[in-house]
């Protein structure tokens, strides 16, 4: 009997990533690790989690994903002007660059340079993404459920394990 993922179980799992023009964008193989996640657990865009449901250890799946199912489109209330006087003296202002941004809680996040002015920059706060389709190809390594690990070499107990 096969175990297939289901909402709730966590999963690792090997993927890529490319854009619709074949650039690959994020690659867990070349990173030497798989991605371990909860299916349904709110980690993952709507697309890749609802595509996890139904697959089987070992399986390999290429899915795509229209923008809705990805990022979303680009939010234009999602940029900001920050002045320039907010960054360090040294402070290299390149278009396209990412900054690591803290607002006023001392919440920090990245934003994306989107236009350099003379006294101000307008920062894109959008995820990268946003507003594209998105290819994935998806391996799924092993399913944990309750207490079992089922792998491509089969199902154990790990149960009484801590």
């Amino acid at each position: 009997m096969s175990t297939v993922v289901k909402t709730g179980d966590k999963v690792s799992l090997h993927y890529v990533g490319t854009l619709t023009d074949g650039e690959e964008f994020d690659n867990s193989y070349t990173r030497g690790a798989p991605v371990e996640v909860e299916v349904g657990g709110g980690m993952l865009i709507k697309g890749f989690d609802n595509a996890l449901v139904g697959m089987e250890v070992g399986e390999k799946r290429s899915i795509s994903l229209d923008v809705g199912d990805a990022y979303g489109d680009i939010n234009p209330a999602a940029f900001v002007e920050v002045e320039k006087e907010s960054f360090p003296n040294d402070f290299p202002f390149e278009k396209g660059a990412f900054v690591p941004l803290t607002n006023a809680d001392g919440g920090q996040f990245i934003g994306r340079l989107d236009e350099v002015n003379d006294t101000s920059v307008r920062v894109d706060l959008n995820h990268p993404m946003a507003g594209k389709d998105l290819n994935f190809d998806i391996e799924v390594l092993s399913i944990v459920t309750d207490d079992t690990t089922t792998t491509t070499e089969g199902t154990e107990s790990t149960e009484g394990t801590e």
